[in-house]
Formats: structure tokens, sequence, C-alpha cells
């Protein structure tokens, strides 16, 4: 018997390339095509067995029909592979329609949604259930360290999976999250971004309340407190057009008024806290930095609690929670230089990245510079949204390399000359690497970020240190 075939269009994004592995491990044939190719998802991909083709020639499909393509949402109109399977009536889906038929219908879907944080709070939360036993399934947009790959099965009815705001595909404009029908739902926070596809916050807020009517009435959003955005999008208007139907759990650092589930410092990089509930309270010593990840576990430990899972074995997990790829990542250390790779797209997730880094700087008495290397890749920074807030993020670091892109909006000039650190732009990736090998110093830390692949600049750098 023939097994079914999928092609994946814009099968190297961190979604779709974790939607393959699914794929596979139910038994189908997976190849797929995209324009991208780098690590770590293809690496992924090549070693779970499935075919990856360059490009979009539509002699990719020709070569082996498939019968069912699923399609990314970086895959438009004009599109040479979506104009054939349209022009010959190719059968096609979005790879949430396809997730939501094929993997979670009959499931307790824990969604973790948010601007920022969602592929590291997943990650936490699939690390708790798999830790406490329950062998979940789960597909994050990224490569978690506990695990193995970017999704899996699972043996037991939990499935977890980062809820991204993002739309479906070209044809289906909704929120990918939309598909999922979670029963446990982390909101993280609420900011405006992709602004390819969203006018303004209020848009993206429509899409978190549309989300919230999918919710049954047994299960729970864990939220943050003082997000004025999300309180927002929970507001009740009236009884027959309230957003929320389910029950709503908060999530704050120690003396907020209206947290559930609090945390409490105990060093101040963050590698050590207390989580507390009610009288039930739990340590966590742990790798991971920053306020921002404190927020993050106790979410995830609210959201594990909800699954049954009680706080002291919650606690147990995430002080063996490894991280994420790409996520203020050590990639190697060089002559006491350490160079990091980070996944930054975000004023927001830039500040917090460099904030948590400094404060272990400070920890470790550390005399050396902390050098952020940004390409500003997201559509949302190349359009010019973050103009000006981008300056305040980058506070924490003592110099700034920025990647000039010829398609940039961004008045460079005016975020340098309002920046504290020194801030250089600079338009090709060679000028970068030179600067950094003639400045870098014993005892410094670089942290290169970029939602892309950056033309390799991280072991660029690394073999270039290691030549002297």
């Amino acid at each position: 018997m023939n097994r079914m075939h999928i092609h994946i269009l814009g099968i190297c994004g961190t979604f779709m390339g974790s939607l393959a592995v699914l794929a596979k491990q139910l038994g189908y044939e997976v190849s797929g095509s995209d324009q991208n190719v780098y690590p770590p998802m293809s690496t992924q991909l090549e070693e779970q067995g499935i075919a990856l083709c360059s490009g979009y020639d539509p002699q990719h499909m020709l070569d082996n029909k498939p019968d069912l393509v699923v399609i990314g949402n970086t895959c438009s109109r004009g599109n040479a592979s979506v104009e054939y399977l349209l022009e010959h009536d190719l059968p096609f889906t979005s790879g949430p329609g396809w997730l939501a038929e094929h993997v979670l219908r009959g499931k307790w879907v824990l969604g973790v949604a948010g601007t920022h944080g969602k592929t590291t709070t997943t990650s936490m939360l699939a690390w708790i259930l798999d830790y406490a036993g329950m062998d979940p399934g789960y597909l994050i947009g990224g490569v978690p360290k506990n695990f193995s790959v970017s999704a899996r099965l699972g043996s037991t009815d939990f499935f977890v999976i980062e809820a991204d705001e993002y739309d479906s595909a070209f044809f289906d404009k909704r929120s990918k999250f939309i598909h999922y029908m979670p029963r446990t739902c982390i909101m993280g926070n609420l900011e405006f971004d992709h602004a390819d596809i969203f006018r303004s916050v209020e848009d993206i807020q429509l899409q978190f309340q549309h989300l919230c009517k999918t919710i049954p009435q047994s299960g729970l959003i864990v939220a943050p407190t003082g997000s004025a955005a999300l309180e927002q999008v929970f507001a009740v208007q009236g009884e027959k057009s309230k957003s929320l139907w389910c029950g709503l759990q908060r999530c704050g650092q120690a003396g907020s008024p209206a947290a559930d589930w609090s945390y409490s410092p105990i060093s101040a990089d963050g590698s050590v806290f207390r989580i507390n509930h009610g009288n039930d309270s739990a340590e966590v010593q742990w790798t991971m930095l920053g306020d921002h990840n404190m927020q993050n576990a106790t979410a995830a430990i609210a959201a594990a609690a909800h699954a049954g899972i009680p706080l002291r074995i919650s606690a147990e997990a995430l002080s063996k929670f490894e991280g994420v790829k790409r996520r203020l990542e050590l990639i190697g250390k060089v002559n006491d230089i350490s160079v990091y790779d980070d996944f930054a797209h975000h004023p927001t997730a830039i500040e917090t990245t460099l904030k948590g880094l400094r404060a272990a700087m400070q920890k470790q008495q550390s005399k050396g510079r902390l050098i952020a290397v940004i390409e500003a890749r997201s559509n949302t920074m190349k359009m010019g949204y973050h103009q000006h807030t981008l300056a305040a993020s980058v506070e924490a670091a003592d110099a700034v390399l920025w990647y000039k892109s010829a398609v940039t909006k961004l008045d460079l000039d005016a975020i340098a000359a309002a920046a504290k650190p020194e801030f250089l732009c600079m338009d090709n990736t060679e000028a970068m690497l030179v600067w950094l090998k003639a400045r870098v110093q014993s005892g410094d830390h670089v942290v290169i970020m970029s939602n892309g692949g950056f033309e390799g600049l991280h072991q660029r750098l690394l073999a270039a240190l290691r030549q002297g």
C-alpha cells in the first residue's frame, strides 16, 4: 500500500519544518521546497530523512507528484509552485489547517501565544509535561535542547503548541492560532508586530479576541499582570459579546496585587527564583537569565497546573530546562571571548536579552564588554515601525554593530544619534567581521542577533578568532 505523499512549500520555516516532522511520524512520505535553507531547521529535516528541494520550481512536484500540497504563509501568488498547483488543480491546504485536522483533533491542546517568548515558553511547558511523565505531543517554532527535534506526536492526549498570531496562508488570513482550539492558553504579551499583515495593535487584539472565543468554559487563559493591551482583549463588553467564557489566571512579580501566580527573584540575574501560588511555593535554579524568563516560567507552571501537574514537579523540571537553540545560545568561546546566537526580531526581545546577559555579567564580575551585532530582518523592523524604540532597546550593550539592509526604511543615523552605546552601521557582513576581529578582546561577550542565517556570521567570527 502506497503511503500518502505531502509536499510542503516553505518547509524550512520553523513552523512548517516542525509540521514536516509530525507528518513523517504519522507515516506520510514528506518532501518540501524552500528558498532559504539554513540550520538548525535544515539540519533537523535532513536528519529525519525528509527530502529538501532548493527553490520553488514546479518540477519538484512533477518529479514525485504529491497527494496534497501544504502551503506555508511565506508563499503567495506569483510563487512558481503556487501558480502551478492552482493551474493544475492540485489539492492544497494551509499548515495550520492540516495540523488541526490531522494532529490536534481530540487532543487537550495547550497553546502559547504572544508577541515575544513563545518558543521558549512552549519549550518550557512541553518539557514540564514530559518530565512529569505525560509524554505530550508538541510543535515548537525552534529546536529545544531538552528534546532532539522541534515536534513530535507523543503518546497521550496532551499536545503543546506554539500559537502564532501570523496569518495562516495567502488564502486564509486568519491567525494560525484560530485553528488550534486550545483548552489551556498562555497569552504572554501583546505588542504591535507583523506590520506586513496588521495595520495596528487593534488588528492583533481582534485576532486574540477570536482566539479567546475558541476556548471552552472548562479551559484556562494564563496572562501577565499589567498588560493593558491584553486587558483590553479580555474586557467584558456585554454578556453576549464578551471575550472570555473560560477561566483567567494572571502571573507577575511578587507584590502584584492581581497575580494568582508570582515569582520572587533570589539572584539578580534571574538564575534562582521562587514561584508562589496561594500557600504553595517552590524554588527554581536554572541556566536561564532575566526577568522575562522568570515571567515565562511562571506562566508555563500555571498552564501545567491546569493539566494536573503540581508546582513542585514543574519547578524540578525547570531546574533541568536547557533552553532553546538560537535563544541567547552560547555557540563558542575563543580566547575567553563568548559568542552567542539569538533570534531577536523586535525591540522588546532585543532589550530583554541584552539586559539579562548584562545582569549575568555583573553577577560574574565580568570586566568584558557586551557587543550586540544586529540584523533587523523582521518585516516590521525593515518597514521602520520601531524607529523610536530601537535606541532604548540596546542601552545594556557597550557597542552595537548594525547590519544596514538595502531595503530598510529605518533612519539609522537618527537611531545612532539617540543610542547611548557606540553605534556603527555596516552594509556587508565581511566588513562587520573585520571590525569585530580587530576590536573584540578577552572577556567580551558578542551577541549576534537575527531571525535568519545572517550569512553564517556566527561561525565565521569563531573561525576568525581561532585563526588569531
